[in-house]
């Protein structure tokens, strides 16, 4: 998880650009926008980030770092 690559895609793709990229990688194809990331695994990773932080922003009016950072806690405590 590159957060460069989720911070390029909350700031320059709108939800459903989003939305339309995460479907085309689980169908391995090549979605319409650049998504940043080693492989489909990772892409996939940055496209799911994206839409859940873009989600949080909109929901609840949080700001792109503390709604990165609440992301990266869900990560953290989903591996421990």
């Amino acid at each position: 998880m590159k957060i460069p690559a989720i911070k390029n895609l909350v700031e320059n793709h709108k939800l459903d650009e989003l939305m339309a990229a995460e479907a085309a990688i689980v169908d391995e194809q090549q979605p319409a926008i650049e998504v940043g990331g080693d492989d489909e695994g990772e892409q996939l990773t940055h496209v799911l980030a994206a839409i859940w932080i873009l989600n949080e922003m909109e929901d609840n009016g949080t700001d792109f770092k503390t709604a990165l950072r609440q992301y990266t806690q869900k990560v953290r405590v989903s591996i421990s």
